[in-house]
Parts: C-alpha cells; sequence; structure tokens
C-alpha cells in the first residue's frame, strides 16, 4: 500500500534533507509529533507542483529539517564539549530520503508515534550512526 505522505515528501523533503538545514526560527515546528506530521501530510496533493505551494507542505519540509539540524547540532556541541556524542552521523550526512522517512515514521508503533519528530530523528540516527568506542 503506498502511503499519500510517501508522494508529499519526495516533492521536497529530499532536497532539504541532504543541505544542512537552519534552524527553523519557530521551535514550536520542531515539536511537532511523529503522529502529527503524518497526519499533516495525508491531505497533501500527489501533483509535485500543487503540493509545493500549499504551506502545510513546506512546514513538514521545515519540521523534519529542523530536527534533522538539531539533531546535528547536538553531535557538534557533544564533540566540541569533549563528551561522545548519542550518535555519530557522518559528515557525509545522515542519508534520510523522503521514503526512508516516511517509512520509519509510519513503521513505528502507534504508541511511540506521540514523540516529537526531533526525538524520533535522534533515536533513529542513534541506531543507524551509533559511535564507536
Amino acid at each position: 500500500m503506498k502511503s499519500n505522505l510517501s508522494s508529499m515528501a519526495a516533492i521536497g523533503l529530499c532536497a532539504a534533507l541532504t543541505v544542512s538545514a537552519v534552524a527553523t526560527p519557530a521551535l514550536a515546528q520542531a515539536q511537532m509529533t511523529v503522529a502529527q506530521f503524518l497526519e499533516a501530510g495525508r491531505d497533501i496533493p500527489r501533483n509535485r507542483a500543487a503540493a509545493m505551494l500549499r504551506s502545510d507542505t513546506r512546514r513538514l519540509v521545515r519540521v523534519a529539517t529542523g530536527a534533522v539540524s538539531q539533531v546535528k547540532s547536538e553531535q557538534a556541541a557533544a564533540e566540541r564539549a569533549g563528551r561522545r556524542p548519542n550518535h555519530c552521523i557522518p559528515s557525509s550526512g545522515t542519508g534520510i530520503t523522503p521514503e526512508t522517512l516516511v517509512a520509519r515514521f509510519e513503521g513505528m508503533p502507534a504508541t511511540r508515534r506521540n514523540v516529537t519528530v526531533t526525538q524520533a530523528v535522534r533515536d533513529w540516527m542513534s541506531e543507524r550512526y551509533p559511535c564507536r568506542a
């Protein structure tokens, strides 16, 4: 079954996630839960041009890039402080694609979808890029 959000995500998240994003000005966006993220993406049209004209599409892009930026900033801060970070994302990037982000979120148990998008990305990066001793 193809997700409605998968098509939307492919529109803008791919480019946005591969570039190091500047933190979003509204911290509230980063506090969106995974359930809210998936719900917000449900009604986004499949037509790329139409989807990018919608503010909700751009909002989801900002939420995802803000979460990735926050997690990468936390890693850099830990490294600067001489602490071992919780994850060791390579300098080449997270490797997150829109499809993998949506699949990850949709694969989360419903009881776990109440975490923020930032926390979900943080947990994923800790699993995907653990720091070696």
